[in-house]
């Protein structure tokens, strides 16, 4: 499809729908993708880190990609996450998102080894040229040890990468990034961090990979556009509701896995797919489960009173 640069708008970060380790849902993963793009949201990333990237195993990796972009059919962008310790393994699943039909493929620096910049530069230098398709950048230092400098992003872009993905949390690394990037109006910086939506927008950075759009597309989608609008009452309402998800289906428990497992458990709340979790992963069962169910609904509550307010407001 011909996509329009730079990349705009709300990207989930698409949840891997599984019946065990082995086996996708693909009943879970159509009914997913239909609710994502029901509601309206402008591109989806499979095979990120909530989709569980990095425990499920190749053949059901291709397997995921090649139905997912069907049942997708060019309706809206979609990039897939290659990163992988492999150097071998990630060129191979680029060319299997190519033949796919996705759009674009997803680079983060390898994780396990801690790798030094110029390491992740010169990987860069040596990945790129094989890529068959577009690439996105993407900083994940919690996950892979790596924080990317500025001028690893500009080395980035001068490769060819069409846009950026922060997910450092940084609020001033962010607003130092869309400074930087400004004179190319075609590269995308876009945040991993819900909450920084409407800064990201203010400052003139183009939108987020944002996991809690598996759950309410709309909702986010809404957000994005109160952001563009500079629509301060609809933000600060929407914004209220994001902040109870982070503290809610986000917080459940103590463990570091707890985003990705409650995640996958509101949206078995919701009815969308089940909640399994591949492994070393657990789901969330007795009271951690009874938490998400009570805390989903209080959102859709939150959801309904916050469109009541804003249609009456339009009459």
């Amino acid at each position: 499809m011909n996509i329009e640069f730079p990349l705009r708008g709300i990207i989930p970060p698409v949840v891997s729908p599984l019946l065990s380790d082995n086996e996708l849902d693909e009943a879970g993963l159509e009914g997913l993708l239909q609710h994502l793009l029901k509601g309206g949201v402008h591109a989806l990333f499979l095979l990120g880190t909530t989709g569980e990237a990095c425990s499920l195993p190749y053949q059901l990796r291709e397997k995921l990609i090649h139905r997912a972009c069907a049942i997708i059919d060019k309706r809206v962008p979609v990039m897939v996450g290659i990163t992988d310790t492999s150097f071998h393994d990630s060129i191979e699943m680029a060319h299997v998102c190519k033949e796919a039909g996705a759009d674009m493929v997803v680079v983060a620096p390898p994780y396990y080894y801690p790798l030094a910049e110029i390491e992740m530069l010169r990987y860069l230098d040596d990945l790129v040229p094989k890529l068959p398709m577009p690439f996105l950048l993407y900083n994940i230092p919690s996950h892979t040890k790596l924080h990317l400098s500025i001028d690893a992003v500009k080395h980035a872009r001068e490769l060819g990468a069409v846009g950026y993905k922060d997910s450092s949390g940084d609020m001033l690394y962010l607003m130092q990034l869309i400074d930087q990037f400004k004179e190319h109006p075609d590269f995308s910086v876009i945040t991993g961090t819900e909450m920084f939506i409407p800064e990201n927008i203010r400052h003139g950075g183009h939108g987020a990979i944002a996991g809690g759009a598996n759950l309410f597309p709309r909702l986010f989608v809404e957000f994005y556009n109160a952001a563009v609008e500079g629509d301060e009452e609809k933000i600060e309402s929407l914004r209220q509701i994001v902040l109870k998800i982070y503290n809610t289906i986000y917080n459940i428990g103590t463990f570091g896995s707890r985003y990705t497992v409650g995640t996958k458990s509101a949206l078995a709340s919701l009815r969308i797919c089940n909640d399994y979790v591949a492994h070393p992963l657990r789901k969330f069962e007795g009271k951690e489960k009874e938490a998400i169910d009570k805390h989903v609904n209080t959102i859709l509550e939150m959801w309904s009173a916050h469109e009541k307010k804003f249609e009456m407001a339009e009459k």
